[in-house]
């Protein structure tokens, strides 16, 4: 942005703005001190150890992994198909069934999961793991069905009717032509659902319960009482996690080939 000081600042800013409070979320990691502080006084990474030591943490983090994999799995069973049908169907209603699919993205997550607070838990004794998973494949729904769609959005329907024409059935024209077609959506969708399921925060904060308690609450839980770095070494993990995980889909599927950019 040579000759444009003002756009330059302001990119900078912006960039600060955004980047600031992961590095220092990062610093605080790594610091030996026994309580929050920056700067931190030294360097160690004992809080590393220790978070990865703390049996809440293990049980929290079975639970999310457990809920973001199973609610993954079944949005993307519900999101195929209606991504299919959206996508190359025309039957009345297709607008109102696409933005229904789409509206817990719409919906705020407070929301969301106050009211299935009510019905699951309330109403029909569902238990905190069985709400978190249905709760989690509601939230879910918007990405299988938008990513996968915009993938299949970007194909030739006229390869799937050359296969229809040169005999295949409507099994074997999707195996064979429309799922290797939508294979790059199908994976950047669970990625990005599981990424989401496994870092959300409002929905599992309403829907956890006694002894079922995800990896994000629990991390709010413990703030609540203590003072030391644990938390930040824990975010630093996840953070190492999310992006080793993004630049691996994105060198395996390539999520341009997905967005059409």
């Amino acid at each position: 942005m040579r000759g444009r000081p003002l756009l330059t600042a302001v990119a900078a800013l912006a960039l600060v703005f955004l980047l600031g409070p992961i590095l220092l979320v990062v610093a605080i990691a790594f610091s030996s001190g026994d309580t929050v502080e920056f700067p931190p006084p030294g360097l160690s990474g004992k809080w590393f150890t220790k978070a990865l030591a703390y049996q809440p943490f293990q049980d929290a983090l079975t639970t999310s992994a457990l809920v973001a994999a199973g609610a993954t799995l079944l949005a993307l069973l519900v999101g195929i198909p209606a991504a299919l049908a959206i996508q190359r169907r025309r039957f009345r209603g297709r607008k109102a069934a696409e933005a229904l699919f789409l509206s817990p993205a719409i919906v705020p997550e407070l929301v969301l999961g106050f009211a299935l607070f009510q019905q699951l838990m309330v109403t029909l004794r569902i238990t905190a793991l069985g709400a978190l998973l249905i709760g989690h494949t509601v939230l879910l729904l918007p990405y299988a069905v938008r990513v996968t769609g915009a993938s299949l959005a970007m194909a030739d329907p006229a390869l799937e009717e050359a296969g229809r024409g040169l005999g295949a059935g409507p099994l074997r024209t999707f195996f064979h032509i429309t799922l290797p077609v939508m294979t790059p959506g199908i994976v950047s969708a669970a990625v990005l659902s599981f990424l989401t399921s496994f870092n959300n925060v409002p929905l599992s904060l309403l829907l956890n319960g006694p002894g079922v308690t995800t990896l994000p609450v629990q991390m709010l839980n413990y703030v609540e009482f203590s003072f030391d770095p644990v938390v930040a070494a824990v975010s630093t993990l996840l953070l190492a996690a999310t992006v080793v995980v993004a630049l691996v889909t994105e060198r395996l599927v390539g999520f341009n080939k997905v967005f059409g950019k």
